[in-house]
């Protein structure tokens, strides 16, 4: 099969790499489409390796087509149109991945939209249900809002019943961020934007903070009486002073997490959860992602260079044509 392979150098190269194997548990899917994540661009550089036995090719999350199963696999067939998360190797035409990663793709999804969800659902949900046990009439303060995990924040925390609240860079972008369902949209450039904020709605409940360091005094001033912090990014920075009387005498909670290093059984969970909780917003279409663009998996460089210059709204996909290979595959299985 062909994979991206990241270069000595960095670069991205469409080269052939051995076909990975189908474990008892696991399904192997035909890529038809991935997505783009900022860990991509973070592993690419060397600063986010894969966990232990993780494959080294980038992606995380796919959609696609079953084409094997693992002899304990008995919910899902060869055939089925699934997404999936993925702890590695979306930049592949095949990929396996533990079958209870999978969910089906709803009816009338396209490969691409498909390709774009289950990373950003699965982020939010885990942070914002799990970490910060989200309830209903919180206000939630989501970076980075125009981004893959923000798009998909703002429309979970509408359809829960909590307020969101979102920064993002340019008037499009803002705009958009209202569009999804957001009830105030700021300037995070703005000196003055945590003013913004707690003059329209007053002190917060959560923050999923994609920035780290540079806004944390701000949070800390803008948190409610047992506001929860989420820190899932260090967009602007990883070291900052603490101001602890104000964690001390508010009873602030203070999270850091990340999603691909979980163990397996917590995945399972939060993808077992999504798919009995929340996955009938999705069927219905109140909860889908917000694609800005679709390259083709062969100019993932220009994708990532996209990505790297904040460009994007949304998120950015990777369509995996079929090969010589895979038509040669399905010559010999008819």
């Amino acid at each position: 099969m062909k994979a991206i392979v990241v270069q000595p150098d960095g670069a991205l190269r469409w080269l052939d790499v051995p076909e990975p194997s189908v474990g008892s548990a696991e399904v192997k899917i035909r890529v038809r489409a991935t997505a783009l994540n900022r860990a991509d661009l973070l592993q690419r550089k060397g600063l986010y390796p894969p966990p232990p036995g993780v494959t080294d090719i980038l992606g995380l999350e796919c959609a696609g087509t079953i084409v094997d199963v693992g002899s304990k696999v008995h919910d899902w067939h060869v055939g089925d149109a699934v997404c999936a998360l993925l702890p590695g190797g979306g930049y592949a035409e095949f990929v396996t991945v533990h079958h209870q990663l999978l969910f089906p793709i709803p009816n009338g999804w396209s490969m691409e939209e498909a390709a774009a969800l289950p990373e950003a659902l699965c982020t939010a949900t885990v942070n914002l249900v799990k970490e910060a046990k989200m309830r209903r009439g919180e206000k939630v303060l989501i970076h980075s809002g125009a981004g893959g995990v923000g798009t998909i924040a703002i429309q979970l925390v509408r359809q829960l019943g909590a307020i969101p609240i979102a920064t993002a860079g340019t008037a499009a972008k803002r705009r958009l961020c209202e569009q999804l369902g957001a009830q105030l949209a700021v300037d995070y450039q703005s000196s003055s934007w945590r003013d913004q904020i707690q003059q329209a709605v007053g002190k917060l409940d959560i923050v999923l903070d994609t920035v780290g360091a540079a806004f944390l005094p701000q949070h800390l001033e803008l948190l409610n009486y047992r506001g929860r912090l989420v820190l899932i990014g260090l967009l602007g920075g990883r070291t900052a002073e603490i101001r602890l009387d104000q964690v001390l005498l508010k009873n602030l909670r203070i999270v850091g997490s990340t999603l691909r290093n979980r163990p397996l059984r917590e995945k399972i969970r939060l993808c077992r959860f999504i798919r009995s909780r929340l996955w009938h917003l999705v069927e219905n279409r109140r909860i889908v992602p917000v694609i800005d663009s679709v390259f083709d998996i062969r100019d993932a460089e220009a994708a990532h260079d996209r990505m790297r210059r904040n460009l994007h709204a949304g998120k950015i996909v990777l369509r995996i044509p079929e090969s010589s290979a895979t038509n040669e595959r399905k010559r010999n299985d008819s």
